[in-house]
């Protein structure tokens, strides 16, 4: 019996593994996504947009959450007189959140 507690307990570490993999691509793709829909406002170009959500991408890495991603967006939309504000971006990240999950899903 001792033996089907170990498998149980590896097979949740397995799954618990996977999950948090999982999110952490969902999570990248998103800010991927996000900062291409954010270069498209600021009418960058196609190289500097995909450098830009490059950009976002790793600004996810400061702190834990959204928060450092946020800060980020709303401010180079704002340094653009862009007049997105934190609501409607974080609707946007639902929106793209919803996208990465399913690409990322398609994709496995």
């Amino acid at each position: 019996m001792a033996d089907g507690f170990k498998d149980r307990e590896k097979g949740y570490e397995a799954k618990y593994q996977h999950d948090q993999e999982m999110l952490f691509k969902i999570t990248a793709r998103r800010n991927k996504l996000l900062g291409l829909w954010a270069a498209e406002i600021m009418g960058l170009s196609d190289d500097a947009a995909e450098e830009y959500s490059k950009e976002v991408v790793a600004s996810d890495f400061e702190e834990a959450g959204d928060a450092d991603v946020v800060r980020k967006l709303l401010g180079d939309l704002n340094d653009k007189g862009s007049p997105i504000d934190e609501s409607e971006l974080r609707k946007q990240m639902d929106i793209l959140g919803d996208t990465a999950r399913q690409q990322i899903e398609d994709e496995a």
